[in-house]
């Protein structure tokens, strides 16, 4: 179900094999699992339903979304690199490339990706063979993020060098092909590729000291210092804002997340 070169091929920047990749994960599913788990609960998924989770990561969805179908149900998780995916009853895990391996057509209830879309080539391409895999009627959730709005609060005595880095995060995740902006226009994008039902909701929240947000972001610093140095921050300036991230009186807004559930149309 797989290309062998499809990790090195994908051009994502957060190696799931790599020091840091376990922290991530464990931020992300603290910071969003509420918000997807909330969302993906409104399409009534419940026994017997089968369901993709496209670029699994760590598993909290996957793993969420098994609980939900069993016991007759099954969840297809797949990622690229798929090696922090737990394993349960009723959950298979696959190696797979969704920009070039097949998917099964008309097989699932709902399909599932979040902070994966954003770092494709071909995205729109990508929906519309996610739409093909739904059975008719069948659900898409898609959530991404949008880092247009994305900086420390302004007369912030933090908002220079918190401001460089997040510059900096977005051309290293700009310069491997991703568009970190995109969650703004997916609802567009999931519409003309011939969804229908398109709802998107958008979040934000203020990040505080101790919260999954701040430890994503320093957790990411250290994940990604080789590409944030070729970015154009010095040692000295990660260090800084590491510093400035970790201070207890350190708030900033989040990026937004935009959440959109979908439709394929029902045929006849």
């Amino acid at each position: 179900m797989t290309r062998q070169n499809c990790a090195d091929a994908s051009g994502y920047v957060f190696d799931n094999d790599g020091d840091h990749s376990a922290d991530q994960h464990r931020y992300l599913a603290e910071l969003l699992d509420p918000l997807t788990f909330g969302r993906l609960a409104q399409t009534g998924v419940t026994a017997g339903w089968s369901c993709l989770e496209v670029g699994a990561g760590g598993g909290s969805v996957a793993l969420w979304l098994a609980g939900q179908v069993a016991p007759a149900g099954r969840v297809l998780a797949t990622d690229i690199k798929p090696g922090l995916i737990p394993s349960r009853p009723g959950l298979t895990v696959a190696r797979h490339d969704v920009v070039h391996d097949p998917l099964p057509a008309g097989e699932f209830d709902l399909v599932h990706a979040r902070l994966v879309l954003s770092h494709l080539p071909g995205r729109r391409r990508v929906l519309e063979r996610l739409r093909t895999a739904l059975r008719p009627g069948g659900w898409l959730q898609i959530d991404e993020i949008d880092v247009t709005r994305w900086m420390a609060p302004p007369g912030s005595p933090s908002t220079s060098v918190y401001g460089v880095y997040t510059a900096a995060m977005a051309r290293v995740l700009g310069a491997a092909g991703a568009d970190p902006t995109w969650g703004g226009a997916a609802a567009g994008d999931i519409a003309e590729a011939g969804f229908t039902d398109v709802d998107p909701v958008c979040w934000t929240e203020t990040w505080e000291h101790g919260s999954a947000g701040i430890g994503l972001l320093v957790s990411n610093s250290h994940h990604l210092e080789d590409r944030l140095l070729e970015a154009g921050m010095t040692v000295g300036q990660l260090h800084e804002v590491r510093e400035v991230m970790t201070d207890p009186g350190f708030t900033a807004p989040s990026f937004a997340i935009h959440s959109i559930l979908a439709r394929r149309p029902a045929e006849g």
